[in-house]
């Protein structure tokens, strides 16, 4: 009985052994692959610092974290380079795709708009979406129109039965630094001229 309890021993002794060898080969194998550019590799946590021109980036899975090194860091990241190591910082934002800074983003991901680096589900009020781009706009308020103009063909103010008079309104200074989507500021309608002109023809200043 006690020969047979040995045996059973030696056994699951030598399966512990060959899961170790197994698991070793594994994860060398897996270290020469993700080692490249690394200056400093650990088998635990993979690249520790990297060549000066790659970038270090830390991928984090519960309390563990494994380095890897990138020539450019991934969507959600930005790169931060350093005197000693140049490193991948997430965007704090989960909605960003690409940043400039941790709070500052340039390109939101998808359903997602853009406005004064930040990403919104929607364009905050007073905001519209700019045509072609997922980014939000500031709406403006211009102000009041103009007189229309006189009626003229071509600088003539007469002479001909058809012409043309139009009228503007002026947007507000922070408006046009912000380059907001503003409204029409130019209006043209088409009005009846002087046929005859009398003393003869003459032209607006």
């Amino acid at each position: 009985m006690l020969w047979i309890i040995f045996m059973l021993l030696l056994f699951i002794s030598s399966m512990e052994m060959l899961t170790q060898n197994r698991w070793k080969k594994q994860a060398s194998a897996g270290l020469l692959e993700n080692c490249t550019g690394c200056v400093l590799c650990s088998e635990d946590n993979g690249c520790i610092t990297c060549h000066h021109r790659l970038f270090l980036l830390i991928w984090r899975d519960g309390i563990r974290q494994y380095g890897m090194c990138v020539h450019t860091c991934p969507p959600g990241y930005f790169g931060v380079r350093g005197l000693e190591v140049n490193r991948c910082t997430k965007c704090r934002s989960p909605s960003c795709e690409s940043c400039f800074s941790r709070d500052f983003c340039m390109k939101c991901k998808d359903k997602f708009y853009l406005h004064k680096g930040q990403c919104f589900r929607q364009c905050p009020p007073n905001t519209v979406v700019q045509p072609g781009t997922r980014e939000c706009q500031e709406m403006c308020e211009p102000g009041p129109w103009s007189k229309w103009s006189a009626c003229t063909h071509e600088g003539r103010t007469c002479g001909c039965k058809w012409g043309v008079e139009t009228r503007v309104r002026e947007v507000p200074g922070t408006a046009q630094e912000e380059g907001a989507a503003c409204p029409a500021l130019l209006e043209t309608r088409k009005c009846r001229m002087r046929k005859h002109c009398p003393g003869g023809e003459h032209h607006t200043a």
